[in-house]
């Protein structure tokens, strides 16, 4: 079965205790301190509409991509999984917001201007299995960052599947929706497979179960480095995610925000 089908139906209430919030305001910052893109929908001129844009890289059901929307910056949503972008979708008919969303590959990313801002969290890009595809991807974003655009993103490390997930089981249950989470971490190739059994219930005492199979792969820092730098990207700051600070060898997820430095801007 593919990656978030079902599961993008439940995924909000199972993942209730995200911190997008946090993840938004940290966003907002970054922007803020090292990117070109504003919070003004009413921009004047196209340049300045294609500055102002930000793109949510594998946007999931739209949460973040919605906090986004409220800061001020005109969004775009993009992910491969049609379940999790019909629910984004509900989302937007119920705030009323004017978010984009495209169904795409990110590793074969197709937007119809260059844009301000790329974000990608949540570990998407763990879900790119092999450096030559994650480098298409990075790739991908520095062609459409705007002239000193930049890129947020991310990642899951290796020391967290080999020392902290990896070979455990998660298990949680809630009235109306339970699951088991299964991890397997295959060291040699730094693949770690969760296994995801999901109990919902439907009508009464009746639940319905599936289940669904995800593969990420942990990465290094200094993987990152370098295929974002052969992308034709600089990295201008590199943190934990949790501590905000320089990562060590024990940093669970990091940070990495890369800018778009080659493109020269042309008048129009």
């Amino acid at each position: 079965m593919n990656a978030y089908e079902d599961f993008a139906y439940v995924y909000d209430e199972l993942m209730d205790a995200t911190p997008y919030e946090e993840w938004c305001e940290l966003i907002a910052q970054l922007i803020a301190h090292y990117g070109v893109s504003r919070p003004e929908r009413d921009a004047e001129g196209l340049l300045d509409s294609e500055r102002n844009l930000v793109v949510d890289l594998g946007c999931g059901t739209g949460t973040l991509t919605e906090l986004l929307y409220q800061k001020g910056y005109d969004m775009i949503g993009v992910d491969n999984s049609s379940s999790m972008l019909n629910v984004a979708m509900e989302k937007r008919e119920q705030s009323g917001s004017e978010i984009l969303y495209l169904l795409q590959d990110m590793r074969q990313l197709e937007l119809y201007s260059t844009v301000g801002t790329i974000v990608s969290v949540c570990d998407s890009v763990n879900y790119i299995l092999e450096e030559d595809e994650l480098l298409a991807v990075f790739s991908g974003v520095n062609n459409y960052l705007y002239p000193g655009g930049i890129f947020i993103f991310d990642f899951n490390t290796d020391y967290k599947y080999r020392e902290i997930i990896g070979d455990t089981t998660i298990a949680e249950n809630r009235e109306d929706c339970s699951f088991i989470w299964e991890n397997y971490y295959n060291e040699d190739e730094a693949i770690n497979e969760y296994d995801l059994t999901v109990f919902v219930q439907e009508e009464g005492d009746l639940f319905r179960r599936f289940s669904e199979t995800h593969y990420q792969r942990g990465y290094t820092v200094e993987q990152m480095t370098a295929l974002v730098e052969q992308a034709g990207m600089t990295i201008v700051e590199i943190m934990d995610a949790d501590t905000h600070t320089s990562p060590t060898a024990e940093s669970e997820r990091i940070y990495i925000v890369a800018k778009e430095c080659e493109k020269k801007l042309m008048k129009v």
